[in-house]
Parts: C-alpha cells; sequence; structure tokens
C-alpha cells in the first residue's frame, strides 16, 4: 500500500486509517472530531498514528507539525501539504 504516495491521495482512505488505528467505526471519524476530546485518544495512540501515516504516506512529521495533527482535516491539511512538496 506504499504506493499512495504517488498514487491519489484521498481523506476517505485517510479516515479508514485513523479509524483502523483507534479500534472505532468509520462514522466515529468525522472530518472535525477532535482526536482527544472527542474520540479519546492518548499519548500512545497518537504515536501510533504518527507511525502508521510516516509509513503509509512516505513522510516524515517534524514534532513541530505533529499539532496539527488534532482531527483528521488537519491531518488532512497536513499531509496534503508535505505530499505536494514531495512531488
Amino acid at each position: 500500500m506504499s504506493d499512495t504516495t504517488t498514487a491519489t491521495f484521498d481523506k476517505e482512505q485517510l479516515r479508514n486509517l485513523v479509524a483502523e488505528v483507534l479500534d472505532l467505526d468509520v462514522a466515529e471519524v468525522t472530518d472535525h472530531a477532535h482526536f482527544v476530546d472527542d474520540l479519546d485518544v492518548d499519548s500512545l495512540m497518537a504515536l501510533e498514528i504518527t507511525v502508521r501515516l510516516e509509513k503509509e504516506y512516505g513522510v516524515r512529521l517534524a514534532e513541530s507539525e505533529l499539532t496539527a495533527i488534532t482531527s483528521l482535516q488537519g491531518t488532512y491539511d497536513l499531509l496534503a501539504a508535505k505530499l505536494g512538496e514531495a512531488r
């Protein structure tokens, strides 16, 4: 699945990945659900999301960028920008 960096970057694919990591129903991972406040993400789960994103999309996320990973939309926007830079 690592060829997604050259294929299309899709929000639904990202939603599925986050739901899988968090062991939640995909419907619970709405665009603006706050990972910590709404989905009860703890620091270990957040780290797991980060590792999966880096592996799945072939990007490196700087510590300063991790503050954007608070919702699906924030994560999507960050990855879209990172993948746009990589092309």
